[in-house]
C-alpha cells in the first residue's frame, strides 16, 4: 500500500537525493537560508572577535568582526588557502594573528593555518605541514603528519598536537613566520593542552581514562650541561625526562621534568586545563598564603583543570606543583551537575564556566583572587558551548542554541551581565524547527539502570494519513561519550514536520550522568548498551507513545553502530533502519581506521588482540542473517574515522542475502555531513525511508520473501504464489 503524503511534505524532484538511492517519494520542508555561527574567539583586547559561519552555500568558513562602543562591525571573511570546513580558530596573544584548523574535504586529516587579522594583508602560513623524521642519520628528510589539531598560543608561538600516521602524538610549539619548531613531548595517546613560560600541560591516556601531566623545561643553571642547585632540589619531587626535543636539539638543551597533577583514580577523566601566570614570580591566586609567607615557593606552577577526580561529575580544580610536591583544591563544583567547559582571562581575574544541568547549560563567572562565584547569567537558549574570554575578563563569547534555533554566537559583558546576540549581517532562518517542543522522559533499563531521552512529538496528523500509526524514529548520538541535549539538530524539525516523531535517548555510555554511567558500556558492558536501545523502543510502546508496528532506528557514528546492532540483536522491533557512518565490523574498524583513533578506542570497545572474540561477537556483520528490516546506510566518502568500507560491506552482505539495503554516499563529506545541501538530501532520504516502509510486519514479511528468493536463486519479481510454497 502506498502511504498518503504526510502533512508538510511535498512531491520530490528528481535531483533531491544523491546518486545510488532511488528518488524519494517525498521532499520534507527543511530549515533553509538561515546562517549558523559558532566557535567564537575573542581578541585579547576585546576589540574584535572571529567565529565560524555556515551560510548554507558550502563548507563553514571563518569570519572576523570589529567591536566598537557603537556595536559590532561588518563581517569580513578570513581567507584561508585551503578547501574544507573550518573546525576551530584562536587569536594569538597579541591579537595580530588567527590560527585556523581546517578539515580538507571534510576528512580527518586536518591542517592548521595562521593568517593575519589585518584585512589588507593576505599573509598565511601553514604550520606542521611536514616534520623532521628525528633520525640523526637522515637529517633533513621530512614526512607528513597524519593530522594536526589546533590547541592555542604561547605568546607568539602556536600550539598544536600533530599526530603521525603511526598514531604517535607530537606536542609542538611553532613560530608561524619563521617555522621554528620546538617539540614539547612525543608519545602515543598524548595531547597538548596548554603551554606557558616553560611549563606544559599534557593529557595522556585512552578514552575514559585521561590523566594530566605537567612538563617543565628548565634551563641548566651552571652552563656546563649539568644541573645547578635549584634543578637538583626540584628533581626530588619530579621525574626527570630526556632533554626537550627540538629541531637541531643539542646536549645543552633544557631538561624536561614531569609531574602528575592528581593522584591515581582509575576511570577518572582530567581533560582540560590552563596554566596560571602566578607562582613564577609572585604568589598564587589559587593557594593564597598568609602575608609575607617566607615558605611561599615563587618558582611553583599553578593550573586550573576540569576533572571528575574523586567525584561523580567534573569539577574545577586548582593545582599547584612546588619544590616539595603537588597539592590541589576544589575551586568550583555543583551538586548533581558537571562542568562542561571553562575559560580563564589572561590577567587571571575572571573564570567563565559552563555547567551541564540535566542537559541545559548555565553560564557562571568566578572572580579571582577572592574566588567568588557569582549568580549564573541567563542565556537565551538551552545549550551553550565554545567559551572564549578577553584578556581582562570583561567580555565573553559563547555559542548558544536550542531545538528551535540554530547555533548563534552571543557576547556577554561580565560586569553588566548583558547578553548580546550577534544577529546583524545575519540571514534569519525559517523552517519547521521553530515549532519543536522537546519533552524529557526518564525511565529504567531492564537491569534498573536509569535512562532518559528527549521526545519530539509530531503535530496532529492530517486525515490523509488514515488509520496508519504515527511513525517514531529512535535516534542515537555518537561517541558513545556524547550526550543528546536540547540543542539544534538539522534532522529533527523536518522529520517532526513531516509527521515522524523522534526520540533521542541517552543510553549507558553517554556523558552528563556521572562516571559510572559513562563507563557502563565499556567492553563487555556493550551488550547492556545494546539492550538499552531495545528498552527505549519498548518504553515508547509501553507508555502509549508509539505503535510497535511503526518504530524505526537511526544514528550517526557510534549511533550508526547502535542502529546496526539493534537490527541484528533485536531484529523484530523495528520497521526499518538508517545507519549513518556506523561501524559494521569492529575488527575491520580497528584494522582500517586511523591509528590514533584505534589506540584511543581500546578501552571502550576492547583490544583487537586480547578481546578478539568479544569484538567479533559484538559486530553486526556476524549476525547479518538476523536482519529482517530494510536498511539505508549513509556515509561521507572522505571519512577515515569510520572507514567507508564499514558501510559498503554491510550493504553488500545484505544484498547478497536478498535483503533490502541501499547506500547513500556523499562525495564531498567526511565523518560529519556539514554542507547544507547535503544535510537536506540526508533529511529527505531519512524521511523517505521511514515513510516507504510504514509497517514492521509488512517489512519483515517482505524481507523473508526476498531472502527465500535469494536462497533459491529466484528473481525478486518471481511470482508470490510460487515463493509462498517455500515459506
Amino acid at each position: 500500500m502506498t502511504p498518503s503524503v504526510p502533512p508538510g511534505a511535498q512531491a520530490s524532484t528528481p535531483d533531491s537525493i544523491a546518486a545510488g538511492v532511488p528518488d524519494p517519494a517525498y521532499s520534507v520542508r527543511f530549515d533553509e537560508n538561515g546562517w549558523h555561527t559558532y566557535g567564537p574567539s575573542v581578541s585579547p583586547d576585546g576589540s574584535a572577535f572571529a567565529y565560524i559561519v555556515d551560510d548554507g552555500t558550502g563548507y563553514p568558513r571563518a569570519a572576523q568582526r570589529v567591536l566598537t562602543p557603537d556595536g559590532v562591525g561588518e563581517l569580513r571573511w578570513v581567507r584561508v588557502p585551503g578547501t574544507g570546513p573550518v573546525r576551530k580558530l584562536v587569536h594569538s596573544s597579541d591579537g595580530q594573528w588567527l590560527a585556523v584548523e581546517l578539515a580538507p574535504g571534510g576528512g580527518e586529516h586536518h591542517q592548521v593555518w595562521v593568517v593575519t587579522t589585518d584585512p589588507d594583508d593576505d599573509t598565511a602560513h601553514r604550520v606542521a605541514a611536514t616534520r623532521p623524521d628525528g633520525n640523526p642519520y637522515t637529517a633533513g628528510s621530512e614526512r607528513s603528519f597524519g593530522t594536526v589539531t589546533l590547541v592555542g598560543w604561547d605568546t607568539d608561538w602556536v600550539l598544536i598536537t600533530a599526530t603521525a600516521t603511526d598514531g604517535t602524538a607530537h606536542s609542538l610549539r611553532i613560530h608561524p613566520s619563521t617555522g621554528a619548531t620546538q617539540t614539547l613531548d612525543v608519545r602515543v595517546g598524548g595531547a597538548l593542552i596548554d603551554s606557558w613560560k616553560g611549563a606544559t600541560l599534557l593529557r595522556v591516556g585512552p578514552r575514559g581514562y585521561h590523566d594530566m601531566l605537567l612538563l617543565r623545561r628548565r634551563e641548566r643553571q651552571d652552563g656546563t650541561g649539568s644541573a645547578g642547585p635549584l634543578d637538583r632540589h626540584i628533581r626530588r619531587s619530579a621525574r626527570p625526562l630526556r632533554p626537550a626535543l627540538a629541531v637541531g636539539a643539542r646536549e645543552d638543551e633544557p631538561e624536561v621534568e614531569m609531574s602528575t597533577l592528581l593522584p591515581n583514580d582509575p576511570g577518572s577523566v582530567t581533560d582540560d586545563g590552563y596554566i596560571l601566570d602566578q607562582g613564577f614570580d609572585h604568589p598564587s591566586l589559587v593557594f593564597v598564603g598568609p602575608p609575607g609567607d617566607a615558605e611561599r615557593d615563587l618558582d611553583s606552577v599553578q593550573a586550573v583543570v576540569r576533572s571528575d577526580f574523586d567525584a561523580k561529575y567534573p569539577r574545577l580544580l586548582g593545582v599547584e606543583v612546588t619544590r616539595t610536591g603537588t597539592r590541589f583544591r576544589v575551586l568550583a563544583q555543583r551538586a548533581g551537575c558537571g562542568l562542561d567547559a571553562f575559560a580563564v582571562s589572561h590577567d587571571q581575574s575572571t573564570v567563565a564556566m559552563l555547567w551541564n544541568t540535566d542537559g541545559h547549560s548555565e553560564l557562571q563567572i568566578m572572580t579571582l583572587p577572592d574566588q567568588t562565584l557569582h549568580d549564573p547569567i541567563p542565556l537565551p537558549g538551552d545549550v551553550a558551548s565554545e567559551l572564549s574570554i578577553s584578556a581582562a575578563g570583561t567580555l565573553v563569547a559563547v555559542t548558544v542554541s536550542s531545538p528551535q534555533r540554530s547555533p548563534l554566537v552571543h557576547l556577554i559583558n561580565t560586569a553588566s551581565r548583558e547578553v548580546t546576540p550577534v544577529r546583524d549581517d545575519m540571514v534569519a532562518g525559517t523552517g519547521p524547527s521553530h515549532t519543536l517542543r522537546p519533552e524529557l522522559h526518564a525511565f529504567s533499563a531492564r537491569d534498573g539502570m536509569p535512562l532518559s531521552g528527549w521526545l519530539f512529538r509530531p503535530a496532529q496528523r492530517s486525515a490523509d494519513a488514515g488509520d496508519a500509526p504515527t511513525p517514531y524514529l529512535l535516534y542515537f548520538h555518537g561517541g558513545p561519550e556524547a550526550q543528546t541535549r536540547p540543542d539544534y539538530h538539522f534532522l529533527f524539525g523536518p522529520l517532526v514536520d513531516a509527521g515522524i516523531g523522534v526520540f533521542a535517548p541517552n543510553v549507558r555510555g553517554s556523558s552528563g550522568y556521572g562516571r559510572l554511567f559513562s563507563h557502563a558500556d565499556d567492553r563487555y558492558g556493550r551488550y547492556a548498551g545494546i539492550d538499552d536501545a531495545a528498552d527505549c523502543a519498548e518504553y515508547l510502546v509501553d507508555a502509549g507513545i508509539a505503535d510497535p508496528d511503526a518504530l524505526y532506528v537511526s544514528g550517526r557514528s557510534y549511533g550508526g553502530y547502535l542502529t546496526l546492532a539493534c537490527l541484528t540483536f533485536h531484529p523484530h522491533l523495528f520497521a526499518a533502519g538508517i545507519a549513518i557512518c556506523g561501524m559494521s565490523d569492529l575488527e575491520s574498524f580497528f584494522r582500517n581506521t586511523e591509528p590514533w583513533i584505534a589506540v584511543a578506542a581500546y578501552t571502550k570497545y576492547g583490544h583487537p588482540e586480547s578481546d578478539r572474540e568479544l569484538l567479533r561477537d559484538l559486530s553486526p556483520i556476524h549476525r547479518i542473517d538476523e536482519v529482517c528490516a530494510p536498511l539505508l546506510v549513509i556515509h561521507g566518502a572522505h571519512d577515515t574515522n569510520v572507514p567507508v568500507s564499514e558501510s559498503q560491506q554491510i550493504v553488500h552482505e545484505l544484498r547478497s542475502r536478498g535483503r533490502v539495503a541501499e547506500l547513500l554516499m556523499f562525495g564531498d563529506e567526511g565523518h560529519e555531513i556539514v554542507k547544507r545541501n547535503n544535510q537536506q538530501r540526508l533529511t529527505n532520504a531519512v524521511a523517505d525511508w521511514v515513510l516507504r516502509h510504514p509497517s514492521a510486519a509488512a517489512a519483515h514479511a517482505e524481507s523473508h520473501r526476498l531472502a527465500r528468493a535469494a536462497e533459491f536463486g529466484w528473481d525478486a519479481a518471481h511470482s508470490v504464489s510460487d515463493q509462498a510454497r517455500l515459506s
